[in-house]
């Protein structure tokens, strides 16, 4: 009875000992094999941006709230401005009263300056040639002509004046009335940099504020994006020379579980960013989700190539990256090609027919 047990238990050892060197063997399949980048992201809308303001100060009334639709140059923030109304309007009376046309008065009196010069010039001009008349009859004294002489040219002189002084007053004027106006526009800028409106027509994704809270131009105080949306995606710097615009994505959502959702890409940086060293590229689904929502997370695989009814083994069977193992443990060079994340091309090296064994 010993001796049956001896054996049995003997037989047991020795079964278990070849199963455990059993090596798994298969032997190259055609198939299909697809070339990919890898790249993660997240699901923006599109024109999506961070509302900030242009001027700080506190909230005096919310506009919108959260899921909200907007047209473009809706309000979203009132900010309390209190001081630009005081100073549009102070602006406003400043502009009213350099109007040049309430000001024409002063206009007036340079004209009726000049009409009095062009008087005095035909007086005076009258009075000498008079007296000249006189003089060469030798009637009178050279020192009255002299006067008379003088007389008209400062007439002259005063005429030429009271031109220039008119062109000076209508100049400061109408500067004066354009400045005050340009003031004015300034001062009306200003206050509607206290009501800050939306950019895009969109959705209200998000609102950071409330009333009484202050808004300064480092922080979002919301999120406004399109209707649509957009997958942004960061490139590897080495993968970027195989990806183009237009190519196909595959995209997975832990939102979607196991679904594959198809996009396309539709833009590329053209400079790399030196903190990620990555490239930001930017797809658009060719048929999206039911819902989506901005800032979930994605995981994308980009299309860079497929091959049809190619020899392929499983990637773990490819020794060092360049061999597999022969069925009995013979190492033989394999030439590759394409890779996906299951399997490799093999171009030469081995056939249909060669049995390899799982490396260990």
């Amino acid at each position: 009875m010993n001796n049956c047990i001896r054996v049995v238990l003997l037989l047991f050892v020795s079964s278990l000992f070849s199963c455990s060197n059993k090596k798994d063997v298969i032997i190259p399949e055609l198939k299909s094999i697809t070339e990919s980048v890898y790249a993660s992201g997240f699901i923006k809308s599109e024109n999506q941006y961070e509302v900030q303001g242009k001027v700080n100060g506190p909230i005096k009334k919310v506009f919108v709230e959260e899921g909200s639709l907007v047209k473009k140059g809706d309000p979203i923030f009132q900010l309390d401005n209190e001081n630009t109304k005081i100073a549009t309007e102070n602006a406003r009376l400043a502009s009213v009263a350099a109007d040049f046309s309430v000001n024409e008065n002063k206009l007036l009196d340079a004209e009726n300056a000049i009409a009095f010069a062009k008087k005095k010039l035909t007086n005076d001009s009258i009075l000498y040639l008079r007296q000249k008349k006189l003089w060469s009859k030798s009637i009178g004294t050279k020192v009255t002509l002299e006067k008379r002489l003088l007389d008209y040219e400062n007439a002259k002189l005063n005429l030429a004046t009271a031109h220039t002084n008119y062109e000076e007053v209508k100049r400061q004027l109408e500067l004066q009335s354009e400045q005050s106006k340009n003031n004015l526009e300034i001062a009306k800028l200003l206050e509607n940099d206290y009501v800050i409106k939306s950019e895009v027509d969109g959705r209200v994704y998000k609102v950071n504020r409330e009333e009484g809270d202050l808004i300064n131009g480092s922080e979002a105080a919301a999120v406004i994006g399109g209707a649509d949306f957009l997958i942004e995606l960061n490139i590897d710097e080495f993968d970027r020379v195989k990806v183009n615009k237009g190519q196909r994505v595959f995209i997975r959502m832990d939102s979607y579980q196991s679904q594959v959702f198809e996009a396309e890409i539709i833009s590329i940086d053209p400079m790399m960013n030196s903190s990620t060293r990555s490239f930001q590229a930017e797809a658009k689904f060719i048929k999206r989700p039911a819902q989506l929502f901005p800032n979930l997370t994605v995981e994308a695989s980009i299309l860079i190539q497929t091959k049809e009814k190619v020899l392929t083994i499983p990637r773990n069977y490819l020794f060092n990256d360049s061999s597999v193992i022969l069925e009995g443990g013979e190492v033989r060079t394999v030439s590759t090609g394409l890779m996906d994340y299951d399997l490799v091309e093999i171009k030469n090296g081995i056939d249909g027919n060669t049995r390899i064994e799982l490396p260990e």
